[in-house]
């Protein structure tokens, strides 16, 4: 097959994808004759498919799990008249939770009202495993043993960064507190103010346990 035409094949799959495709995977389905297609050919033609995106719409971009297409985020406001629903709108607690599951993963759920000051809703630990961007990791070895909670492929995905490298970068984790409730996590998001549901109380004191009422769930 000709490069121009392979070209060709290599946007057409990742069109036509509806989830990225890493490397592994485009040079299977480009095997020909039982030879898989050279990585750094591959890894030429992803390139100059991006560069070429340079003035258009479109962009093509590498995530956690592989490359796909996606439109700019500048022209979110247009796409969003193509539907009537509303996107998503997270509460502030939401957002702080999953960056400090972002940051200090693993970390129970004692561990995040330990930092925050306040308790963490059943609700916001549930919105962000149906979101599919956290997921238990495991438990801490204490009396009780709760739930070590990490992100997700998904998470990074969604975030469009390929590993945790990519997060940026704060000066401590201690800056995780409600002055920034994006925490410098690399999206645009509503922030209303939290529902009844999601309203927290301040947590009460545990004695020096690490474990808290949330995690002994």
């Amino acid at each position: 097959m000709e490069k121009k035409e392979l070209k060709q094949v290599v946007e057409a799959l990742l069109m036509a994808s509806a989830r990225p495709i890493n490397l592994k995977e485009l040079r299977k389905l480009l095997r020909t004759d039982g030879k898989m297609l050279d990585a750094e050919l591959l890894k030429a033609i992803l390139q100059e498919l991006s560069d070429e995106c340079a003035d258009r719409g479109i962009e093509l971009i590498e995530v956690a799990s592989g490359y796909r297409y996606q439109t700019r985020a500048c022209h979110a406001p247009w796409l969003l008249k193509l539907w009537e629903d509303k996107p998503p709108r997270y509460s502030k607690a939401c957002l702080e939770t999953l960056a400090l599951i972002a940051y200090r993963q693993p970390i129970t759920r004692a561990g995040i009202e330990e930092v925050r000051g306040v308790s963490v809703s059943t609700g916001t630990i549930r919105l962000l495993e149906e979101r599919g961007w956290i997921q238990i990791a495991g438990h801490k070895e204490v009396p009780g043993r709760p739930a070590l909670y990490a992100t997700t492929q998904d998470f990074l995905d969604d975030f469009n960064i390929r590993s945790l490298d990519e997060l940026p970068q704060i000066a401590s984790s201690e800056e995780v507190t409600l002055k920034n409730p994006q925490l410098a996590l690399p999206i645009a998001v509503d922030t209303p103010q939290p529902s009844a549901e999601e309203t927290e109380q301040q947590p009460q004191a545990n004695n020096g346990s690490d474990v808290s009422d949330a995690d002994k769930e």
